[in-house]
């Protein structure tokens, strides 16, 4: 029995940043963000949307390409995110009872929901326990969703890896796209490379007293702050990236007792976390140099230079061109989208092949996740028959073509919040109506509606 991807789905912001806007605007020179990473654009909540509302329209266009799917099918709803806006009530929850303002109040009401959380790596984490329990219930189906908002300080390191955006996977037994049958290579470890903390200060610095005395309903004499932003080392970030795929890749051909093979070889193409458009390229020589240590010599005193000199070479960057470039496409238009960059990079390269007429039916996908704190997962998946049948009904490519560049100012007022109109103006989709900021047993309520 064949588990897996069904159809695909996605929501992208309509409006975006120029990377050369930013570059410029922060005195960086414009070619090494363009060229040197691969950035071009990088997609932008406006004002009326949040990673619930991304997360809805996913499913909303899932199910729309899909319409002989029944709300009643659906078994579960699993949720891929870091960007959760409640420590109790999960983004699938709400996404739940959005679908059902379009389905009908009660459709889904036997569905089960969760989030799942380790950052990027989450909907992998969610699309997979979705594959097991359809292999247990073979007559259900699963909704997938990654989504998710990279923000980062204003003139970090990070600022221009920025992007938004979630994925919708339908999965299914006998799915037209893709099947997974291998096992999975894990490696983790605990780490602090990139995390989102609570952190705390002091309430006297806010009230300017030095009694402790009730402020805004809180009683204790400190204040837990959270930022969307992280904290984060990337050069560190990057070698724990490095080492955890490394690890699981080694154990995905140990399970899978595929130690003789170059596995990657076997690849019509490698999805990987694309935290930045050029991510993948920049570190999956590390497995080509584990599966070929005749190419250099790592006792030499240059090694270092011979390891910089292999990626950079011709050899090299026809596996790139020919494995990895297709699933670029949409992360440089569109940014790191966390726990969905992975699959932006599917629908991508799956489009390339799409646009392409190129027979990719039979051939088989690796995928090399990773999420921070960290963690690692390679699996392998098969292109199905019936793939093309599958895809979204409006092409990624043409989604990120018609987005809309802002300034760099509007940039500004949006990463502070100070903006409060919306640029564009929805249509078709599911928007935040409203905050309740009055009721005492309310307070904090997030509410969405659905716009014609």
């Amino acid at each position: 029995m064949k588990v897996g991807i069904d159809s695909l789905a996605y929501f992208i912001p309509k409006i975006h940043l120029p990377i050369e806007t930013l570059a410029k605007a922060r005195n960086i020179e414009p070619l090494k963000l363009t060229k040197g990473l691969g950035l071009q654009k990088m997609a932008l909540l406006d004002t009326f949307q949040d990673v619930v509302t991304m997360a809805a329209n996913a499913a909303h266009n899932l199910l729309k390409d899909n319409p002989n799917i029944l709300p009643k099918e659906i078994a579960k709803i699993y949720v891929g995110t870091e960007s959760g806006i409640d420590n109790s009530k999960p983004i699938a929850s709400y996404t739940l009872g959005l679908l059902e303002q379009v389905y009908g109040q009660g459709t889904f009401r036997n569905c089960d929901a969760v989030d799942h959380t380790f950052a990027c790596i989450g909907a992998v984490d969610a699309m997979q326990n979705a594959i097991d329990f359809i292999k247990a219930n073979p007559t259900k189906k699963a909704i997938v969703i990654a989504t998710d908002y990279a923000k980062y300080d204003l003139a970090s390191t990070g600022e221009y890896t920025q992007g938004a955006g979630a994925i919708a996977l339908l999965i299914s037994t006998n799915p037209r796209m893709i099947a997974f049958s291998s096992q999975t290579g894990v490696a983790t470890e605990s780490v602090f490379d990139f995390f989102k903390p609570y952190r705390t200060l002091e309430k006297k610095l806010i009230t300017g007293k030095d009694t402790n005395q009730v402020w805004h309903g809180i009683e204790e004499g400190e204040i837990t702050l959270h930022k969307d932003q992280p904290v984060f080392e990337g050069q560190y970030s990057n070698q724990c990236y490095i080492n955890r795929i490394t690890e699981a890749y080694t154990h995905f051909k140990e399970l899978n007792n595929r130690q003789s093979e170059k596995v990657y070889q076997h690849w019509k193409a490698i999805l990987m976390h694309l935290p930045y458009c050029y991510q993948g390229r920049r570190t999956f020589h590390e497995i080509v140099l584990l599966e070929n240590p005749d190419l250099i010599d790592i006792t030499a005193e240059d090694a270092k230079d011979q390891i910089k000199a292999f990626a950079k070479s011709e050899k090299y960057m026809e596996l790139v061109k020919d494995k990895i470039a297709p699933s670029e496409i949409a992360s440089g238009n569109v940014g790191n989208i966390y726990t969905g960059s992975i699959f932006l990079g599917l629908l991508s390269t799956l489009t390339h092949f799409a646009e392409t007429s190129e027979n990719i039916e039979n051939s088989k996908l690796g995928f090399v996740a990773y999420g921070s704190g960290s963690k690692s997962k390679v699996f392998e998946g098969e292109v199905q028959s019936e793939w093309l049948q599958g895809m979204p009904s409006k092409s990624i490519f043409t989604a990120i073509e018609e987005s809309e560049a802002i300034d760099f100012d509007t940039y500004i007022a949006l990463h502070k919040k100070e903006r409060k109109s919306p640029l564009k103006q929805a249509c078709n989709e599911f928007i935040l109506d409203r905050i309740e900021q009055e009721i005492p047993h309310l307070i904090g309520a997030r509410y969405y509606k659905f716009i014609q």
